[in-house]
């Protein structure tokens, strides 16, 4: 195959990865350096996790060949009856040489090295340096580009200081350490060190809680009941959420217009007034990704109960409360009818869960067993080292590179998941429908290259193809290569990188307790727990809201079908309307804001309408310029389909 199969896989996960840019982001709206930022990290982290199971399969093909070209191979007694005669004859009666079969997935020698060297530096570089430093340029309250920099040169010279003062302890011991001299290469190796004993810092933290909590969430979503009181929960919170998002986007635009109001266009500090009109989009960024996670839980909610109508229904045909929000689609009406739904959701999707939850335990039990004992190679305790050797010895390259995958991508799965299931203090989360914001695909950018690399030299450290953890001498993966002799820092490689991951167990049982939930629920972030009385009233109160918004949208919908039925009847055009029962529909008495092109038009809380025709919230491209209104800040809906909330920036760095 030549280099064929790298680059079918590199063109895979490139639109893998523009894909989910897509899907969270907005490719149309927001800043191109963001998008480009963030593209090429989720590319390049894809990228080492497709492609390492390759390198590990090449590996072994190179170690055959090698063991061939330097002395005979061993056999055993059994399996010397196997050979012919005239094997045996050629060499010695105690030895055979190996027939070694070349994988379908060979990359030729001088590829691979090149290529991670690529991946690495340039991740390396875009998570330490580049997206850090956009972070900080964009949320700066500087009025001036250099003002800008400036603060964010100090922020990251006091952010990395923990990761500056691991490197440099790491310096002074190989300096002062008698055997070795600092090279060029000596400091790349230390470097690299400090930044994967930094990511598997992090890496060990969060696999604890993903490794239980994803097979667990599976077997209690096999539960209808279970699935539907914590969906009242969730509603609950988010009608918090909500109520909160609106009062402070109503907040910001009252200050907001009367600092306008005050401050005429000849004023010496008109700029400045301006730079801070631009920023208040966040918070309506804010408050319309709440209004979508809001409207994606009503939906849920609704599905759900559904399902337990459907449940008890004696005709096996799932039915809709609202079909005019289910397009009927050429799936929906030849292939996922509601016959085939019904059996699904009734019928099948419990077993389906639960089986997937139980392999999904049994791959995390496996984890487990061999973070904690990957470190012995006599006898061989590690699972994924024992198969491997298995593969190795049957030359199942297919098998080979499947069990590297999968294992990679479930340990990638915990590990970003939990990062994004606790949202980080509500701060930084990925939301589907194209409104995640710049800040949290920044994030997700600058986390996932911090911790792809220590995850996947911990899976070549639990399949024992690691020689600085293993300690055998085998040919090294072109991966390990470019890590650098682990050798050098004999107390990382021989002690952190070997008993720390055997924290995972700790933590593997600290979340089967839901400790963490129970922490948190004391600090007063709410948790849903089935045996707490906190819990129970907010699934009462999420039971509620959903009966509300239920009758509200039900209204809409005969509404909207009453309007149908009479421009059918008479052809009258103006009686179509615009408030079919979709996701529009879903507002409230709170205060509301609308920003069109004319200015701000504001409802207070007292019901009173205050104009500010000002020009306010404006989307300007750079930060002395004089903001120009959008008409697409807002989050809004077609036809029951999410469109953005981003604005669209024209500055380098101005990604707010």
């Amino acid at each position: 195959m030549s280099g064929a199969a790298l680059a079918v896989v590199v063109v895979v996960v490139f639109f893998l990865a523009l894909y989910l840019l897509q899907r969270y982001g907005d490719l149309w709206k927001q800043q191109r350096m963001v998008l480009f930022g963030t593209l090429l990290s989720w590319f390049l982290c894809f990228l080492i996790i497709f492609i390492l199971p390759l390198d590990v399969s090449t590996t072994i093909y190179k170690q055959c060949v090698h063991d061939n070209s330097n002395n005979l191979t061993p056999v055993p007694q059994e399996g010397r009856n196997n050979h012919t005669k005239a094997s045996s004859s050629l060499y010695s009666p105690m030895s055979v040489q190996k027939i070694c079969e070349e994988p379908w997935s060979y990359i030729p020698d001088g590829i691979l090295p090149v290529f991670w060297r690529v991946v690495y530096w340039t991740s390396q570089f875009l998570t330490w340096l580049l997206i850090p430093f956009m972070q900080s340029y964009a949320r700066s309250g500087a009025f001036s580009r250099v003002g800008k920099i400036k603060t964010a040169l100090i922020e990251n010279a006091i952010y990395y200081g923990t990761y500056l003062l691991i490197f440099i302890s790491l310096l002074i011991y190989v300096a002062a350490h008698p055997k070795w001299k600092l090279t060029w290469t000596e400091l790349q190796t230390i470097g690299i060190t400090a930044a994967n004993t930094w990511g598997l810092f992090l890496l060990v933290l969060l696999l604890g809680y993903g490794l239980v909590q994803i097979p667990r969430s599976y077997w209690l979503s096999s539960s209808h009941g279970y699935l539907l009181a914590k969906t009242y929960f969730k509603t609950a919170k988010m009608a918090t959420e909500k109520v909160s998002a609106e009062e402070n986007l109503a907040d910001v635009i009252e200050e907001v217009a009367a600092v306008h109001k005050s401050v005429r266009n000849n004023h010496s500090l008109r700029n400045c007034v301006d730079t801070i009109l631009t920023k208040v989009i966040s918070a309506v960024q804010r408050c319309g990704q709440t209004q979508v996670r809001w409207s994606i839980l009503l939906d849920e909610a609704f599905h759900l109960e559904d399902v337990t109508k459907s449940q008890s229904s004696p005709v096996k045909h799932f039915v809709h409360s609202f079909p005019s929000v289910h397009h009927q689609s050429y799936i929906r009406r030849f292939i996922y009818t509601p016959t085939v739904e019904w059996y699904w959701e009734c019928v099948y999707r419990q077993a389906f869960y639960r089986l997937l939850a139980v392999l999904l335990s049994l791959l995390s039990a496996a984890i487990v067993w061999s973070e904690c004992t990957f470190f012995s190679t006599q006898p061989v305790l590690s699972l994924f080292a024992v198969f491997i050797t298995v593969a190795e010895k049957q030359y199942s390259y297919i098998c080979i590179e499947m069990v590297c995958f999968i294992s990679i991508l479930f340990l990638c799965v915990c590990v970003y998941s939990t990062v994004f299931t606790i949202r980080v203090f509500n701060y930084y989360y990925l939301v589907p429908h194209h409104q995640t914001d710049a800040y949290s695909l920044q994030f997700s950018a600058m986390l996932f290259c911090r911790l792809t690399p220590p995850l996947c030299l911990n899976f070549l450290g639990l399949i024992h193809m690691d020689s600085a953890i293993s300690h055998q001498d085998r040919i090294q993966t072109s991966y390990s290569s470019i890590m650098g002799s682990m050798h050098l820092l004999s107390f990382i490689s021989d002690g952190f990188y070997i008993y720390y991951p055997m924290l995972v167990l700790l933590l593997c049982f600290a979340t089967f307790y839901n400790l963490g939930s129970r922490c948190l629920n004391l600090l007063g972030f709410h948790q849903y727990l089935t045996d707490d009385d906190l819990a129970s009233d907010l699934v009462d109160e999420g039971r509620e809201l959903i009966r509300r918004e239920r009758r509200r949208r039900q209204k809409a919908e005969d509404g909207s079908n009453q309007r149908l039925i009479w421009r059918e009847r008479y052809g009258i055009q103006g009686l179509s309307g615009s408030s079919r029962a979709g996701y529009a529909e879903l507002k409230d008495t709170s205060p509301v804001t609308e920003i069109n092109r004319s200015g701000i038009t504001f409802t207070g809380r007292d019901g009173e309408m205050d104009e500010q025709q000002a020009g306010l919230l404006l989307d300007n491209a750079g930060d002395e310029d004089s903001p120009n209104i959008r008409n697409d800040s807002l989050w809004r809906t077609s036809g029951g389909r999410y469109l953005s909330l981003s604005p669209y920036r024209t500055g380098i760095f101005d990604d707010v």
